[in-house]
């Protein structure tokens, strides 16, 4: 008996051939469009440094005591402006503001917001009738008032912030000119 043999199996001749892609030329840029497009960059950084440092985080110097110990004079802080976009500030904040006594801006923390009575008697703060715990000083610290303000209750209006130094004793503030309107204040301090 005769075994027949086996067919061999059709073998693939066709291989993938790999070819180089054309090589394709460019023209180079003119001089006067590099120019331009160095322009336009240049242009969109500062834009966006402006844009940043005007509605975002910019970076501020304290110069001053009026805020030691939790601010040291010299020293470099950030600026959060974007988050009273959506917010108040409330107590306890570190907030920069444009200072109504004078041309420049103040560092302060806010001790009073809208519709908060706060009250100055024997180096003490009462907000409310309460007295004020403030950890962020140290302990013993007074709050004397002076100016207009000695003896009164200080009511703070829709949109008014009563604000101190955390330096008590060398701090021109919401003792010297009353409650600081919201549009003053600029944004928070982020330590």
């Amino acid at each position: 008996m005769m075994v027949p043999e086996p067919i061999p199996a059709r073998q693939s001749a066709e291989k993938a051939v790999v070819r180089p892609a054309p090589i394709i030329e460019r023209a180079k840029p003119s001089t006067l469009q590099q120019i331009l497009q160095g322009v336009c960059v240049i242009a969109l950084a500062i834009a966006s440094y402006f844009g940043i440092s005007r509605f975002l985080v910019q970076s501020v110097e304290v110069e001053g005591s009026s805020m030691s110990p939790t601010l040291q004079n010299s020293e470099h802080y950030l600026l959060n402006r974007w988050v009273l976009r959506f917010r108040d500030p409330k107590r306890a904040d570190v907030v920069v503001i444009r200072d109504p006594s004078a041309s420049c801006f103040a560092v302060k923390r806010v001790i009073g917001v809208g519709g908060d009575s706060v009250f100055l008697k024997n180096g003490k703060v009462y907000v409310n009738g309460q007295k004020l715990v403030e950890p962020y000083l140290e302990p013993g610290t007074p709050t004397f008032a002076y100016g207009q303000f000695r003896d009164q209750l200080i009511c703070c209006g829709k949109d008014q912030y009563f604000l101190l130094g955390d330096n008590r004793m060398n701090s021109a503030d919401s003792r010297t000119y009353g409650p600081v309107p919201r549009e003053n204040i600029m944004g928070l301090i982020v330590r």
